[in-house]
């Protein structure tokens, strides 16, 4: 079938294998992540991400990583993950504009997500800076486009841009301490808690943007929270302790937290302030 015999949509835009291929690579994405993150939990005989590159990224390798615990919401993510991967290859949403304008971008972030489980795999601490901060940029990317119109039902609100949200937020702190475990490695070391103190207080600053620019979407906030209070957590105690790192995550959650409080109220105060109608006279 030639393309224009394809179908048009109301936009005026043809439907068929570009919106097929899209979907299928989303899909792809999904078990190509899931699948990484068995290798990198030590399954298949991988080494567990806090293991490999002799332990940089261990939970007490430098004092902006997160303790432990906090790792768990990468069963969430990959979850989430999962299901918006089945929810956008239904055939209702073969042509939503949403999903065309994000597609590919959630498609390059779950590859990029397996990239960097395997190049932490193979020791490459540096290399996977990179492609850290380039799965970033793409979650950036995603979420901002995402932005552009709301979704169309609860189910869509939560496994789309909950999922896509959440994924920002906990990669947000994740590209801090996959860099400072780097910095380190590489042997910066003298002034440690000062530069601790200050990329936390840059996370804070990213968090306290995304929180505005997206009206105070709770996903985002949340992933990036979720990571700020247990690297507090684990600056509070353990094998590497700093009080002066633990307050700054401490204060960086706080305010990222309630920046995205306030910007959630923030528009509806506004809409009643503007639907009230003046007095006469």
């Amino acid at each position: 079938m030639s393309d224009a015999a394809l179908p048009r949509t109301r936009s005026g835009t043809r439907s068929g294998t570009p919106d097929g291929a899209r979907r299928a690579a989303v899909v792809a994405g999904a078990a190509l992540a899931v699948a990484g993150s068995a290798v990198g939990s030590g399954a298949f005989g991988g080494t567990p991400v806090a293991e490999a590159a002799g332990g940089a990224l261990s939970a007490s390798a430098t004092l902006v990583a997160p303790a432990g615990p906090a790792f768990g919401i990468w069963g969430v993510v990959y979850a989430g993950l999962v299901a918006h991967a089945v929810w956008q290859a239904l055939p209702a949403q073969r042509e939503d504009a949403r999903q065309r304008r994000t597609g590919w971008w959630t498609a390059a972030s779950l590859v990029l997500n397996a990239a960097w489980i395997l190049t932490v795999q193979a020791g490459q601490l540096a290399a996977s800076v990179a492609v850290i901060a380039a799965l970033l940029v793409v979650l950036v990317v995603a979420f901002t486009r995402l932005l552009e119109r709301g979704p169309r039902s609860l189910v869509e609100a939560v496994v789309v841009d909950g999922t896509t949200g959440l994924y920002l937020g906990w990669v947000s702190i994740a590209t801090v301490a996959n860099t400072a475990a780097a910095l380190r490695q590489a042997g910066l070391r003298s002034g440690e808690g000062a530069w601790a103190v200050g990329v936390l207080a840059l996370a804070a600053a990213v968090g306290v943007v995304t929180a505005v620019r997206s009206r105070g979407r709770l996903a985002p906030g949340a992933g990036l929270v979720w990571g700020l209070g247990w690297v507090a957590a684990g600056r509070a105690g353990g094998e590497n302790p700093s009080t002066a790192a633990a307050v700054a995550a401490g204060a960086a959650a706080a305010v990222v937290a309630g920046t995205t409080v306030a910007a959630r109220l923030a528009p509806r105060g506004r809409r009643l302030r503007r639907a009230r109608p003046r007095p006469r006279g």
